[in-house]
């Protein structure tokens, strides 16, 4: 596989991301970077689904997801806290509740991924006709 590193850079922003498979660089690469977090299993329905519902509590968000493990949920909140696209409100009741909401930068990557949301409601089943066809031809 050709490295991306010897491909002719077209202007700043393509430097930016060209990085060398194994060169050490690649945690140095924005889009590695942030593509890493909202890539995971769960981070864009968590993101999709405090976009479009507002502020969820812990185990309403658990339930809306539906097959999320308590752990990996909580692990993924962790993540998209720590990285700026949600808050994490505690609230001082016996058991004490978390509330979870996009902040401003979260809403500004569930803006972007309304194009990715759009194009898979679109294309779901042309993609599982495709699959078919394929396990299928190779059964």
């Amino acid at each position: 596989m050709e490295s991306l590193t010897n491909l002719p850079a077209a202007d700043a922003t393509a430097s930016t991301w060209r990085v060398t498979r194994n060169s050490g660089e690649a945690e140095k690469c924005p889009v590695r970077d942030v593509l890493d977090r909202v890539g995971d299993a769960w981070s864009v329905l968590v993101i999709l689904l405090l976009g479009e519902h507002g502020p969820y509590r812990f185990n309403a968000l658990k339930r809306a997801i539906g097959d999320v493990s308590q752990r990996m949920l909580a692990v993924t909140l962790r993540h998209l806290e720590r990285d700026g696209l949600i808050s994490r409100r505690v609230f001082p009741t016996n058991p004490p509740q978390v509330e979870y909401a996009l902040t401003d930068l979260g809403q500004s990557l569930r803006a972007r991924l309304g194009g990715l949301t759009d194009w898979a409601l679109e294309n779901h089943e042309p993609i599982r006709a495709a699959r078919r066809r394929y396990d299928r031809d190779k059964a």
